[in-house]
């Protein structure tokens, strides 16, 4: 088995212990601030309310309870599905945040993958190719790249980009779009900031990779350089850059934040915004909890992956059944990883399934 189940389960219980961290911190960051958003909703005089109705108003929301109770009382919603009422609106904040989802999840999903693919295609072309000429200029070029991407303000690309393919060539428009057309300048805006740190890692990953030295003894054996890109540097080189995929989501959360808030998109990155304007703590709770559990999953995913990428990073109990499984039943697979280890100076001992027997 590839995976452990102990630290499967070890995981998880951290997954959950994070999740319960995050919402403790943001409920009590959220009850220091001072005021609460029933008074600043409903105190108003141009509403006319009395100070007998907005104590009532008060007393059914709870905003006058203990702060451990209130804490409580969220705890158990948010644990059955109940995120409360939004202060601004009055309705339920699960029917408020499952309106505006789907349109954040598409535009984070398109702009992950958009991200992904840029970042795969600088890394490459910087990476690939002859060291001189023309084509190490070309290289140069693509390698600061990842730099000029990150340094990029999201809300400046944005507008910029409303600027020159909406209102300078008129590509796409941004004025009454069609449902994919309203998808192709926010992805962008997503997309470009966040392939910055992916690309930067996967070229120093690769160019490390490249000069290794069974990188270099299969170079030596005549395999093409578009060879060994492909079946010896990307595996190895692909570890650094899956960690940076899974630390890159909370920019994604923050770019789709700012993006839909540009853009006037109906996601929950506007209907935060709205939520600090108008201090609805209940909608701010939700997002925070919401975000660190796409957070949370995005980088289980990610560690659990490690192992089965790697066998190096695998559990000794599983390093040891494959190779157990390797020594008493591929003998020729044992032959040929004897002769590439010599290859590069390595000598491998296969007495250690005899030494176990014999302890």
């Amino acid at each position: 088995m590839i995976l452990d189940t102990r630290y499967l389960i070890l995981r998880l219980g951290q997954a959950v212990l994070v999740l319960l961290l995050a919402f403790t911190a943001a409920f009590i960051l959220l009850s220091l601030i001072p005021g609460d958003g029933v008074t600043a909703r409903f105190a108003d005089p141009a509403l006319g309310l009395s100070p007998d109705q907005i104590a009532e108003i008060r007393e059914a929301t709870g905003a006058d309870d203990s702060w451990f109770g209130r804490y409580l009382t969220s705890l158990t919603g948010f644990l059955t599905g109940d995120f409360g009422y939004s202060v601004q609106t009055g309705a339920a904040v699960s029917t408020i945040i499952a309106a505006a989802l789907p349109s954040t999840v598409v535009l984070a999903a398109s702009g992950f993958v958009t991200a992904l693919v840029l970042a795969v295609v600088i890394a490459v072309f910087a990476t690939f190719g002859p060291s001189t000429g023309p084509t190490a200029r070309v290289r140069r070029v693509l390698d600061s790249v990842p730099s000029l991407f990150i340094s990029i303000p999201v809300f400046w690309l944005g507008i910029l980009l409303i600027q020159v393919f909406s209102f300078q060539l008129g590509v796409v428009s941004v004025v009454d779009p069609g449902p994919a057309e309203a998808l192709v300048l926010p992805t962008l805006t997503v997309a470009v900031p966040l392939s910055a740190p992916i690309a930067q890692v996967l070229i120093r990953s690769i160019t490390e990779v490249q000069a290794s030295g069974f990188v270099k003894v299969t170079t030596a054996k005549g395999a093409s350089e578009l060879w060994i890109l492909v079946h010896t540097v990307a595996r190895n080189a692909v570890l650094p850059g899956l960690t940076i995929i899974g630390l890159v989501f909370g920019e994604l959360v923050a770019g789709a934040v700012v993006t839909e808030t540009v853009f006037g998109r109906n996601g929950i990155g506007l209907i935060t915004a709205q939520a600090v304007t108008h201090r609805d703590n209940p909608i701010l709770l939700a997002v925070v909890v919401i975000a660190t559990f796409g957070y949370v999953i995005i980088n289980l995913a990610v560690d659990l992956l490690y192992p089965v990428i790697d066998v190096r990073l695998r559990t000794k109990r599983s390093a040891a059944s494959a190779g157990k499984a390797l020594r008493s039943h591929d003998e020729p697979t044992r032959r040929a990883m004897t002769a590439t280890a010599a290859s590069v100076g390595v000598d491998l001992d296969w007495d250690d399934e005899s030494k176990e027997k014999n302890s």
